[in-house]
């Protein structure tokens, strides 16, 4: 199957770029890669059962699918709700400048250094541009997964949303979908596909969705965003903005409202003082992205509270580029306490916070995101019988963390696991690969660092349990085989008696 990569907007190909793709594929014919096709084909009433399906055409979800089809697994497809070209935050919702992640990284590269992001810089713009590159433009790095995605031909299906994840009592999973632009101006298509496996590669958003507190709850709709929705910017030129939260999309939306023109920003932080170090950081190693996993529930559990508690800072350029306006204020230890309206519902919103009270026309929180699997219609089939942390572990009485505690407990497969055995035999099949995964095998699902890491364990999982599935139709095959290696005229028999030594 192929890709749909004829729509994807993607700079001139330069000839250097030419090269480099001549490059790739030399290298992946001197390691025999892409594996040849091996799974057994399935069909069921007639339509060709997927051998896996990915939800989200992002980093993750591309990732997967190179490392997939690199292991011979090529029966599969990608789907993604966005246009061709804008999958994952990128162009859409992450608002800075560049990444943070340093630009040496080898991110979804596979191994394979023709497939590295400098690899793909330096093609079109030289060694001497790379070494003064400072940090990765947010949308070049987005031109890079374009390309990866067109020089890799991955199966992606783009505006197409899956409506259900239904688990069918042979072990199959079916994807409910729907086709064509969220814009109501043509009528939706339906269609449903099964597959043997289902990859959810949703990124920071995983099982959940935007977390907004409850002081929220009487504001009109109209007067506030997640950080992670579409915001009109310009519309709040001449506006007073609040943002909430200290992590880097706070300031990177505070600084997107600040250049647009808004008359004056306040972020409202509920720490004593902004996070200054990424602890993360500082134990980063191979011993991390391939340990984590088989550390005792206890540790898994320190390391990430710890993380969370610590919380890592904003990028100092993020920080410095709101701190260059005057018209921007920090308040620190500033949980928001109660939000009004003033004169109506379109009057100002009335904040008010321990520290005092302010008066802002538009709130953006960047609050984060949440993991409750229950809270998102498509995972409605599936939900009630998936296992969280919560449901078999309690932590120490001084690390609480109720983020962490709706983690889902995962395999060593990256799948669900059920809550009653027996209830839902196909979430072994479901696989989780999204920020949701981390408390079970680390943060190798999302993030640029450790991402081929992450898919190579996925890919080698779910090969394994596909052998395992049609163990016996592999076995006939053994049998059936008859390509002679030898012809059989090589050697005679020696005569009956005849003596070893005869010769002498």
């Amino acid at each position: 199957m192929s890709g749909t990569n004829a729509a994807v907007n993607l700079p001139p190909v330069t000839d250097g770029l030419l090269a480099l793709e001549a490059r790739l594929r030399e290298d992946l014919a001197w390691l025999e890669l892409p594996a040849p096709s091996w799974v057994p084909a399935r069909s069921v009433d007639g339509q060709r059962v997927l051998d896996v399906a990915i939800i989200g055409a992002g980093m993750a979800g591309l990732t997967a699918s190179a490392e997939l089809r690199l292991a011979g697994i090529d029966n599969q497809l990608l789907f993604d709700q966005a246009p061709a070209g804008q999958e994952g935050p990128w162009v859409t919702y992450a608002r800075m400048q560049t990444l943070r992640s340093p630009k040496q990284l080898t991110g979804p590269a596979l191994g394979l250094p023709a497939l590295t992001f400098r690899a793909w810089y330096e093609a079109q713009f030289g060694r001497e541009q790379w070494d003064a590159l400072y940090k990765i433009p947010r949308a070049q790095w987005m031109d890079y997964l374009r390309w990866y995605r067109r020089v890799l031909d991955l199966p992606v299906r783009n505006e197409v949303r899956v409506a259900r994840v239904r688990p069918r009592a042979d072990g199959l999973i079916e994807l409910d979908l729907v086709h064509g632009p969220a814009d109501g101006h043509r009528p939706p298509q339906q269609e449903t596909v099964r597959a043997r496996h289902v990859v959810l590669a949703t990124g920071r958003e995983g099982l959940g969705g935007p977390f907004i507190p409850d002081v929220v709850r009487d504001l009109p709709r109209h007067r506030y965003a997640h950080s992670s929705a579409p915001i009109d910017f310009i519309a709040l030129r001449g506006k007073r903005v609040g943002v909430v939260g200290a992590s880097a999309s706070a300031f990177d939306n505070a600084a997107s409202a600040l250049e647009a023109g808004a008359a004056r920003v306040d972020l409202f932080v509920r720490r004593e003082a902004l996070p200054r170090i990424n602890k993360l950081t500082g134990i980063g190693s191979p011993g991390l992205v391939h340990g984590f996993a088989s550390l005792p529930d206890d540790w898994k559990w320190r390391f990430l509270h710890y993380s969370a508690q610590t919380q890592a800072p904003p990028p100092r350029d993020s920080v410095l580029r709101v701190a260059r306006h005057r018209q921007a204020f920090l308040h620190l230890s500033s949980p928001l306490t109660q939000l009004a309206t003033e004169d109506g519902e379109d009057g100002g919103i009335v904040v008010d916070t321990p520290r005092g009270r302010y008066t802002v026309d538009y709130l953006i929180f960047a609050t984060g995101f949440h993991s409750e699997i229950d809270t998102r219609d498509e995972f409605a089939p599936i939900a009630p019988y998936v296992r969280r942390w919560r449901d078999r572990y309690s932590p120490a009485a001084d690390l609480p963390n109720d983020d962490l505690a709706s983690s889902p407990d995962l395999d060593r497969h990256f799948a669900f696991q059920e809550r009653v055995a027996g209830s839902c035999p196909a979430l072994s099949r479901i696989h989780c690969f999204n920020h949701a995964a981390s408390l079970t095998h680390g943060k190798i699902a999302g993030d640029i660092p450790a991402i081929s890491a992450g898919a190579k364990r996925l890919s080698r999982s779910i090969a394994a349990m596909l052998f395992d599935a049609d163990r016996e139709r592999h076995y006939a095959a053994l049998q059936a085989f008859d390509t002679a290696e030898l012809a059989g005229d090589e050697w005679a028999d020696s005569e009956d008696g005849e003596s070893d030594t005869a010769a002498g």
